[in-house]
């Protein structure tokens, strides 16, 4: 199924202890670019979650907000780490010894060190499964919102595809009358000029005519571009890169469609090709 790179997850966990909550929003990106808000007591799980999310998502920004809230007291016992604080006091005492001068140590900006307490969690273990799985869970509701926008836009862009045939089947229409037009065009001004041309001459370049005009290539890559389009679309999974290539080749035709108009049909055909492209292109940034 077709993924979009724009989504939002949010799953939350009642326990005993408190409340786990995990926010994911993801938003376009050339690449995976997970960052992670978290607290330091679980900040060594970020490895193992990083290594979940590359398993499941291929591409997108995604920022990943773990928020905990504890129920009472005893959850939020305040511990102290005894190693920092005497670093700090022993570093203090040297400051004192090198700037000669006596100062007592201000505890109360000491206890605003980073880390320096430390809540306690009665059972840290069980915290960890509760936040693994609960984060696994947020995973799995953003990817089913992704496929949800991802079906959204897969649908915009068959509607496009189906105007991108219309106007090929209009202008592999217009050609035939086209060529003949200008070639009975050009007869008629050597007519009205009176030159005699020798017949295989104007045979010619009629010829060479009908080749510059000639856009049956173009209109050919076009059929074909429409079709692999179609199928990565069938097929779906992170098809995001392979339609924005796509896209250009596209332009490249719609272009070249362009540039070989000598009529106003073909013109704005062309036209309604690179707008109709170009929406294509736009919905094809949001896709996994």
């Amino acid at each position: 199924m077709v993924r979009s790179m724009t989504a939002f997850a949010r799953q939350q966990l009642a326990a005993d202890w408190g409340t786990l909550t995990w926010e994911l929003k993801s938003v376009n990106q050339r690449f995976l670019e997970p960052n992670f808000r978290m607290p330091e007591t679980f900040r060594h799980l970020e490895f193992e979650l990083r290594n979940g999310l590359r398993k499941q998502l291929s591409r997108g920004k995604l920022e990943c907000s773990l928020r905990i809230e504890y129920n009472n007291t005893d959850a939020t016992a305040m511990k102290l780490d005894q190693n920092l604080a005497q670093q700090l006091l022993t570093i203090h005492q040297e400051l004192q010894v090198l700037s000669q001068e006596n100062q007592s140590p201000n505890l109360m900006q000491l206890m605003r060190w980073p880390n320096i307490l430390q809540q306690e969690e009665a059972d840290t273990d069980s915290m960890e499964k509760d936040v693994k799985s609960l984060f696994q869970m947020a995973i799995e509701q953003l990817i089913q919102v992704r496929e949800r926008e991802g079906q959204d836009l897969a649908n915009m862009i068959e509607e496009r595809l189906v105007g991108i045939e219309t106007e090929v089947a209009k202008v592999t229409e217009l050609m035939p009358q086209i060529i003949q037009w200008q070639k009975e065009k050009l007869q008629n001004r050597f007519a009205e000029a009176q030159i005699e041309l020798d017949s295989e001459r104007v045979e010619q370049e009629m010829v060479m005519l009908a080749q510059k005009l000639d856009v049956a290539e173009e209109l050919d890559r076009l059929t074909t571009h429409i079709k692999e389009c179609k199928r990565l679309l069938k097929k779906g999974g992170a098809i995001g890169r392979r339609l924005d290539f796509l896209m250009q080749e596209f332009n490249r035709e719609a272009n070249t469609l362009g540039s070989k108009s000598i009529n106003t049909d073909i013109t704005t055909s062309a036209v309604e090709l690179k707008v109709l492209i170009e929406q294509m292109r736009e919905q094809v940034q949001n896709m996994e």
